[in-house]
């Protein structure tokens, strides 16, 4: 019977050990699923700041090119103006 208890009580710490083991390998399992979904979600972002950014220089080329529409349309404006100031002159 000591011997019993004896051996019982030497297995306790093993036993503890191994749970705490267990536990830790666990947690890493834990982590690395973590890191992995965490990547994945990086690689996702980052592909979204690409098409974002593509998106954005497509807008400043148009918002360019709008410009340069309403500065021409202004010059038409302005001449077509002149044009009709000149037709009423005549006229008269």
């Amino acid at each position: 019977m000591a011997k019993t208890a004896a051996q019982s009580v030497e297995l306790e710490p093993i036993d503890r050990l191994e749970e705490k083991v267990k536990l830790l390998v666990g947690l890493v399992d834990r982590m690395k699923s973590e890191q992995t979904r965490a990547a994945e979600e990086n690689q996702r972002l980052l592909r979204e700041i690409d098409v974002l950014r593509s998106k954005s220089a497509a807008h400043d080329t148009i918002g360019a090119e709008l410009t340069v529409l309403r500065e021409e349309r202004d010059v038409i404006r302005t001449r077509v103006t002149e044009m009709l100031e000149q037709l009423d002159a005549l006229n008269l």
